[in-house]
């Protein structure tokens, strides 16, 4: 599967290191653990999925599939019961991510590419009107 990161010379440095900040040790869990690393495309007006296609180079006939941030990150920031104290720290984590997406994105949506090895992008409209966000990878047999 081909790698989703993008990379703009003309990203908001405040914004790539609090992503980068953020990121750091975070990990996705499905049939695979991935890494969580920060994305950033070029100018965009709104937040689609033929946006999230064109600018991490994927095919246009992909299968993808939309999501609210909020529904994303629900299940990514409960903490149950048996959980230990790294299940902890990282739903904390997704905590403080979602939480930063929200407050620094216009637009936030959570897009899943292809069938089986799913690229993930939780993305948004950045303040200097750039596509921004996060992506991971799961496997879903």
């Amino acid at each position: 599967m081909q790698d989703f990161f993008q990379e703009n010379n003309n990203i908001s440095t405040e914004l790539s290191a609090t992503l980068a900040t953020a990121c750091e040790g975070l990990i996705y869990v499905s049939e695979t653990d991935a890494d969580v690393t920060p994305f950033f495309g070029s100018s965009a007006e709104t937040v689609t999925g033929e946006t999230i296609l064109q600018q991490a180079n994927l095919p246009g006939d992909s299968p993808i599939s939309e999501l609210s941030l909020d529904a994303f990150f629900g299940r990514l920031t409960q903490i149950m019961d048996w959980y230990g104290e790294t299940e902890k720290l990282r739903a904390k984590k997704f905590s403080e991510l979602h939480k930063l997406l929200g407050e620094n994105l216009s637009d936030p949506k959570v897009f899943r590419v292809g069938r089986v090895q799913i690229g993930i992008f939780a993305v948004g409209i950045d303040r200097e009107g750039r596509l921004a966000g996060v992506t991971t990878k799961a496997v879903e047999t």
